[in-house]
């Protein structure tokens, strides 16, 4: 394998079937016709348009009454400049359940409340829950389970309005909206809907907003007004990384802006960790750490009405 790999063409990268650069390809698809001899002409002549050759259909069989289905394999003629493609994706480094709780204990001393619901009449709750539910997704334990976070899991079906209101008396400093459904674009007007609403709330620098979903991306989240977005695969650890990190770039900011000095630039320099956010507050991060020059004790959240039930 080391072999092949060395033998790779990252100028004129393809598929890799049985030998390097072959670019071979398994396909399956349905046409609306009965099986037959044309049928199978049919899917042939297809996939020599998508750019194939060396076509074989390894099997054509009865799907329905009218309808083919067909798995055949081709090897891909055409190939790709890996060297130039640019991706805008999440920017944040990788970290275990364990590194963020210990980062927030040491760099921010109070849990980070982070709010999550399915909006919208969108029922569907498997991605909210995979990443808030203390289970978590494949072997990556949920946000409810890390110590130093509150993760609250709103579920479906809840509405823009009450999920901004609902975050403003948690104080929270996240916010996760999770789409599922996508029919005519819904997710995209949902979405647009919230940050539209969350800025004429003035929420944009009291809280971070992220959005995932099968059809989410980075780019999307970020047209749709978001600071960040997640798709499929996003295990629960990247979200609060994330979180954790945006935090901080946010904090260390706002100290630059009052003349506290230069931002730390690694995760690993202990900053004093910011007293209490107004509600209220224009620019919370900013007014905490205006608060902390002369000030070096940590003082703690306050609780909420909602909080102290919990």
């Amino acid at each position: 394998m080391s072999q092949n790999t060395a033998q790779v063409n990252l100028k004129k990268l393809k598929p890799y079937g049985d030998i390097m650069n072959d670019g071979t390809v398994q396909l399956c698809f349905t046409l609306p016709v009965e099986p037959s001899p044309e049928a199978r002409e049919a899917a042939i002549q297809l996939c020599e348009k998508m750019g194939y050759d060396q076509i074989k259909v390894a099997t054509m069989e009865k799907a329905a009454n009218g309808f083919s289905l067909f798995v055949i394999y081709g090897n891909l003629k055409h190939t790709v400049d890996f060297t130039q493609i640019h991706v805008v994706k999440v920017d944040a480094q990788k970290r275990s359940r364990e590194e963020i709780d210990e980062l927030i204990k040491t760099r921010i001393g109070r849990k980070l409340v982070v709010i999550g619901a399915c909006t919208g009449f969108d029922a569907h709750t498997v991605g909210i829950d995979a990443i808030m539910n203390m289970k978590g997704f494949a072997g990556d334990y949920g946000l409810e389970r890390y110590q130093w976070l509150d993760a609250r899991n709103l579920g479906a079906q809840v509405l823009n309005d009450e999920l901004l209101k609902r975050a403003v008396a948690e104080n929270a400093d996240a916010v996760l909206v999770s789409k599922v459904v996508t029919q005519h674009n819904i997710h995209m007007r949902d979405m647009k809907d919230l940050m539209n609403r969350a800025r004429q709330m003035g929420l944009m620098e009291r809280m971070i907003f992220v959005s995932g979903g099968p059809r989410v991306t980075h780019p999307l989240a970020l047209e749709c007004g978001f600071d960040a977005g997640f798709g499929v695969g996003t295990r629960p650890s990247d979200v609060a990384s994330y979180i954790v990190e945006e935090f901080l770039r946010r904090r260390d900011l706002a100290l630059l802006d009052e003349g506290a000095g230069t931002a730390p630039a690694a995760a690993t320099v202990s900053v004093p960790a910011p007293v209490k956010r107004s509600k209220l507050a224009k620019s919370p991060i900013k007014k905490a750490a205006s608060r902390l020059v002369g000030k070096s004790r940590i003082a703690k959240r306050p609780k909420t009405r909602a909080s102290s039930k919990r």
